[in-house]
C-alpha cells in the first residue's frame, strides 16, 4: 500500500472514530498532496509525499515557535497536535551518527575538499538522504565535514 493510500485509509478511520483533530490534519495533508498533483499534473510517489509531509512539519515547527513567542499557548498546542499526526507518516529518521557517517562517505566519494564544494555535496546528500534525515542536521554535518 502506498503512503498516499495509507493516508486516505487513516482519514476514513478518523471519520469513523469522529476524531476531528486528527481528521482535520489528515485532510490538510491530503489537500497539499492533491494541490501538488494538480499543479504539476503528476501522480506523486511515496518520496514526493514524504517531501510534502516534511514541508508541513517544518511549517508546524515554525508556527509553534512563533506562537510561543507571542504567548499563545492555545495555538501552539494545536500546532503541536498536528505535528504529532504528521510525524507518523515519516519513515524512521537516521541518528546523528548515521547522518555524519553518510555525509563523510559522500564527501570522500566526491573528493570535496573545502567549503566551496558545499553546493555539490549538499546536492548529492539531499538525493541520498531525502526523507530519512532532518536537512538542518544534514547541512550542519556537511559544514563540519568540509571545515575539518
Amino acid at each position: 500500500m502506498s503512503l498516499k493510500d495509507q493516508i486516505t485509509e487513516d482519514m476514513k478511520t478518523a471519520m469513523r472514530a469522529k476524531d476531528s483533530e486528527r481528521l482535520g490534519t489528515i485532510r490538510l495533508l491530503l489537500a497539499a498532496i492533491k494541490q501538488k498533483e494538480v499543479d504539476e499534473r503528476v501522480v506523486l510517489d511515496d518520496a514526493a509525499v514524504i517531501a510534502i509531509v516534511d514541508k508541513l512539519i517544518k511549517q508546524r515547527k515554525d508556527s509553534i515557535e512563533a506562537f510561543q513567542k507571542a504567548e499563545r499557548k492555545d495555538l501552539a498546542d494545536k500546532e503541536a497536535a498536528e505535528l504529532v499526526v504528521l510525524q507518523a507518516y515519516l519513515p524512521a529518521r537516521l541518528s546523528a551518527e548515521e547522518v555524519t557517517a553518510a555525509v563523510k562517505a559522500i564527501v570522500t566519494e566526491l573528493g570535496a575538499s573545502g567549503p566551496g564544494d558545499m553546493g555539490k555535496v549538499m546536492g548529492a546528500v539531499k538525493a541520498k538522504l531525502a526523507g530519512k534525515a532532518d536537512m538542518g542536521q544534514v547541512s550542519a554535518a556537511v559544514k563540519a565535514a568540509l571545515a575539518g
